[in-house]
C-alpha cells in the first residue's frame, strides 16, 4: 500500500510501498478516505528537536483521520464492515490506575499512532476496536480533524464559561475552534490573541467577540469596549507561546480558570505573583477524555455546532508536500488530505 513515510532523520516526508497491516484478534482494518495535518505532523515533517528526541525511524507517520471498516478481527462486536469512522490517537494499556478508574486520557503507558507506532497517513490503518469512533452522519473532511477538535472541546469544556469573558491565546485551528465552542455553550466575551492576521481573521469567522494581533496592541486597551471590569474569567492557552501565556496570567481576573493545552518551551519563565495573589487555577490538559469528549463534540456538531470554517485547504494526497509547506507558512487553519 501507498503511505507517507519519515524513512530519513532529515527534512521531509516520503510516500513508499509498504506492507498493508494485519488485522489481529479485537482489531479493525480501516481504508483511509481522509487524513488532516497536526501540527504534531509539522514537527516530524521538519525533523525538529522535539520528533528526533521522540521518534524511532522509518514510521509512518499521521493520527487525524476517518475511513471506512474494511475487515474486523475476531472478537471484535460492536462494529461492521462498509461502517465509516474515525478514531482514538491514543492507544492506552486498559490496566493501570487512571485506566481502571475510567480517566484513560492519563494512561502513563499511551501509545500514540503515527508517533510510536505506525500511523493515518496510508491507505489502510488498523487500531484496536476500543479506539474506533463511528461518523455515520457527520461530513468526512470534518471527522477527518475529529482529534483537534476533541483537543479543543476537552479544553474549552474543563470549566463552566456560559455567561463568561474568555481569553484565547493562539488563533491555531485547535484555538480557533474553541472560539467555535465558546459562542456555542454562550461565553459572554471570546477574545484571541495571536500575531499572524490570517488566523485572526480566521477567529473572526469563528465568532470571536473580539481579535488583538498582541504584536501591535495589548489586551488591557480594549476592557472598556467588551465592558469588563478588571480581567477574564476563564483562560484557554493554546499558543504554546511564553510571552502569550504570561499576557495571560496579566490579565486574568481574580479567581480565574486557566485551562493549560499548548506546550511551553521548557525555559519559560512564569510570573507566579499573579497566579498566586490572584488565586489563579491551572490545570493541564492532554489529549482527550475517552470517551466523554468524542460523545460531547459529536452531539454538539449534531446539535448545530459548525466549525466547518475552520478547513481553510483540502488538496489530493499527492499533494502532500504543498500541504506541509501550506502549514509551515501558518497561513491556513485546518488542511484535509483526501486519499
Amino acid at each position: 500500500m501507498k503511505a507517507l513515510v519519515k524513512s530519513s532523520d532529515s527534512h521531509g516526508i516520503w510516500m513508499e510501498d509498504v506492507p498493508q497491516p494485519i488485522c489481529k484478534a479485537n482489531e479493525v482494518k480501516i481504508k483511509i478516505t481522509h487524513t488532516a495535518i497536526c501540527g504534531t505532523d509539522l514537527h516530524i515533517y521538519e525533523w525538529d528537536e522535539w520528533a528526533q528526541r521522540n521518534l524511532n525511524l522509518p514510521l509512518i507517520i499521521g493520527h487525524e483521520f476517518c475511513g471506512v471498516i474494511e475487515e474486523i478481527g475476531s472478537g471484535v462486536t460492536h462494529y461492521k464492515t462498509g461502517q465509516r469512522v474515525s478514531g482514538e490517537g491514543h492507544i492506552t494499556c486498559g490496566y493501570c490506575r487512571n485506566c481502571r478508574a475510567g480517566k484513560r486520557h492519563l494512561c502513563h503507558k499511551t501509545i500514540g499512532i503515527g508517533i510510536h507506532r505506525s500511523g493515518a497517513f496510508a491507505e489502510y490503518l488498523v487500531i484496536p476496536e476500543t479506539n474506533i469512533w463511528p461518523i455515520d452522519n457527520i461530513d468526512s473532511e470534518i471527522a477527518a480533524f475529529f482529534d483537534p477538535f476533541g483537543n479543543a472541546v476537552h479544553t474549552t469544556l474543563s470549566y463552566n464559561i456560559t455567561g463568561e469573558d474568555v481569553l484565547i491565546t493562539g488563533a491555531g485551528p485547535i484555538g480557533l475552534m474553541s472560539t467555535a465552542i465558546c459562542n456555542f455553550v454562550g461565553a459572554r466575551n471570546v477574545v484571541v490573541t495571536d500575531v499572524n492576521d490570517y488566523r485572526l481573521k480566521l477567529a473572526m469567522k469563528m465568532g470571536a467577540t473580539k481579535t488583538i494581533n498582541t504584536s501591535k496592541d495589548t489586551i488591557n486597551e480594549y476592557f472598556n469596549e467588551l465592558n469588563m471590569v478588571s480581567g477574564f474569567d476563564v483562560g484557554l492557552e493554546m499558543s504554546g507561546n511564553s510571552v502569550a501565556f504570561n499576557s495571560m496570567l496579566d490579565n486574568m481576573y481574580n479567581g480565574g480558570n486557566i485551562a493549560l493545552l499548548g506546550l511551553l518551551p521548557n525555559n519559560t519563565k512564569v510570573n507566579w505573583d499573579h497566579v498566586i495573589f490572584k488565586g489563579l487555577n491551572i490545570k493541564g490538559i492532554y489529549g482527550r477524555e475517552m470517551y466523554e469528549t468524542w460523545y460531547k463534540m459529536t452531539q454538539m456538531l449534531k446539535s448545530g455546532l459548525n466549525i466547518s470554517k475552520v478547513l481553510t485547504h483540502k488538496l489530493k494526497i499527492e499533494n502532500y508536500n504543498e500541504a506541509f509547506e501550506i502549514m509551515a507558512s501558518r497561513n491556513c487553519g485546518k488542511i484535509v488530505l483526501e486519499w
